[in-house]
């Protein structure tokens, strides 16, 4: 059997019996299963790649006399490379192993404030009271002076920094109930 043939001859003579078209067939498709498999079976790792195209091979070996002689060889052999893959993905189940080197320069955070603090600074104020919350708006956001403050809302500085000092300690114990 001319080593050159198609696959689909190959597979017939194989088949039949002919075990040197058989050898032939399978050094023709090896290299080719092997790049399916790699590129279907990105994540794997090299090792379980060469091992789901020795399940092909083997799958391809004992269900030779399921291919329709009449259909064409490589959607059969595709298929089976495929559903190969699959299983190797479920039997590693829901875990990719990416090797970290890849991706290490693009993991470190920006540098700068964190986007969703005052968000949950938001939140821990909307649950003091009004006041105590426009007083620590007042210092903490707005950088507003003691002075600034009492004039804006018509106390004296005094009674704004007992007002800013029961806020703080309103805040630290809203902060530690969310923490428990």
């Amino acid at each position: 059997m001319d080593k050159n043939a198609p696959w689909d001859d190959l597979m017939r003579a194989a088949n039949a019996g002919d075990t040197v078209a058989y050898r032939h067939l399978l050094q023709a498709i090896t290299p080719v299963l092997r790049r399916v498999v790699q590129a279907r079976g990105a994540g794997l790792g090299p090792e379980t790649c060469e091992d789901v195209v020795q399940d092909v091979l083997l799958a391809i070996h004992t269900k030779r006399h399921t291919w329709v002689e009449t259909a064409p060889l490589r959607p059969w052999l595709y298929a089976i490379a495929r559903h190969k893959v699959v299983d190797a993905f479920r039997a590693r189940g829901r875990r990719v192993e990416v090797a970290i080197e890849d991706f290490a320069q693009g993991l470190a955070a920006p540098q700068g404030p964190d986007p969703m603090a005052g968000r949950d600074m938001e939140k821990l104020l909307g649950a003091l009271e009004p006041r105590a919350a426009d007083i620590l708006r007042g210092f903490g956001l707005r950088g507003e002076t003691t002075a600034e403050t009492a004039a804006r809302l018509g106390m004296s500085e005094g009674a704004v920094r007992v007002a800013l000092h029961r806020g703080l300690r309103a805040l630290a114990q809203l902060r530690e109930r969310m923490i428990e």
